[in-house]
């Protein structure tokens, strides 16, 4: 009996210090299936780690673009309805060459008076336009904001090179007026003969919505082409003044005349009015003158005749 106690008391004591099999550690294949589930866990977690990490890259690549400047707007290449063109009839003009833009102008001057002969021998004529022209070809290009260079040849073979850098502008610089340097020469038989420089300045004041009166003093060099006979009249001083008229938002008046205040001054001082249109980048341009010049040794010598005037017209184009 005593050992049957023991034994009972054996078996008692084995049980309750013993760890069942449910409750013992994981067989190896539930071990496995633990550490998977680990292992998957962790990827998981390193995905949507990577996850926000691109999403704060994002963010970050958001806020430097919206902190990043826009482009800032170039007024140059808006069209100034008040000084739509680079030169007025012949004249130059304070408005704006933007950079590495250009543009392009055609001058044409027919050659019979308007007042020669009757009406209808005029109308006979087609006005002039079936006795030829001088005509020209103008190239300018911006080499630097508000500067730019040009060529212009006339089928009389004329060529002028030219340059303008622009100083002051009104409206932008809160000036009374705009302010260009000008300068010039020309050279006939294809710029090989009777060179005559010029240089001066062109000032622009705007009318408010009305227009822009512009005055264009320029002292001409060898504006004489007869200097071996008078010697002391060899230069020009011209007096440029002109106007542009706003009469509708796309129409203008135009005008101008050159008197020569000091030195060469042959026959009459040139004068010219038109009408224009703008139309986009186009400037169509219809003019009566005195004269055929366009070129600035060519005004400076003046008009044919107060009596005689010359049908014409200008058509430029910007590139821009």
């Amino acid at each position: 009996m005593a050992m049957r106690r023991r034994a009972v008391l054996v078996l008692i004591t084995v049980l309750a210090f013993s760890t069942p099999a449910w409750a013992a550690d994981d067989p190896p294949a539930a071990k496995a299936k633990t550490a998977a589930g680990a292992s998957a866990a962790a990827a998981g977690a390193g995905a949507a780690a990577a996850g926000a990490g691109a999403a704060a890259a994002g963010a970050s690549a958001a806020a430097a673009g919206q902190g990043q400047a826009a482009p800032e707007d170039n007024p140059d290449l808006d069209i100034d309805p008040l000084q739509p063109d680079f030169t007025l009839i012949a004249l130059p003009t304070t408005l704006r060459m933007p950079r590495m833009k250009s543009a392009f102008r055609v001058t044409h001057r027919f050659n019979r008076p308007l007042g020669q002969g009757d009406f209808g021998s005029l109308v006979e004529d087609f006005f002039g336009l079936d006795n030829g022209a001088v005509i020209g070809l103008e190239y300018r290009f911006g080499i630097m904001t508000g500067t730019y260079v040009g060529i212009r040849r006339t089928n009389n073979r004329t060529i002028e090179f030219q340059a303008e850098y622009n100083l002051l502008t009104q409206v932008r610089n809160a000036k009374p007026i705009g302010l260009s340097a000008f300068a010039s020469i020309d050279g006939t038989n294809n710029f090989r003969d009777s060179y005559t420089p010029a240089l001066g300045v062109v000032i622009s004041r705007t009318l408010g919505p009305v227009g822009t009166v512009y005055v264009d003093p320029i002292w001409v060099n060898n504006s004489n082409p007869l200097p071996s006979q008078l010697a002391d009249n060899n230069d020009t001083f011209l007096v440029g003044v002109g106007t542009r008229l706003r009469i509708r938002p796309s129409v203008y008046l135009v005008g101008e005349i050159i008197p020569r205040v000091a030195g060469y001054d042959p026959g009459v001082n040139h004068a010219t009015f038109g009408i224009e249109k703008l139309l986009g980048g186009h400037v169509f341009q219809l003019n009566f003158s005195n004269g055929f010049g366009t070129t600035t040794g060519q005004i400076a010598r003046g008009g044919t005749s107060n009596d005689d005037w010359y049908l014409g017209f200008n058509i430029s184009r910007k590139f821009y």
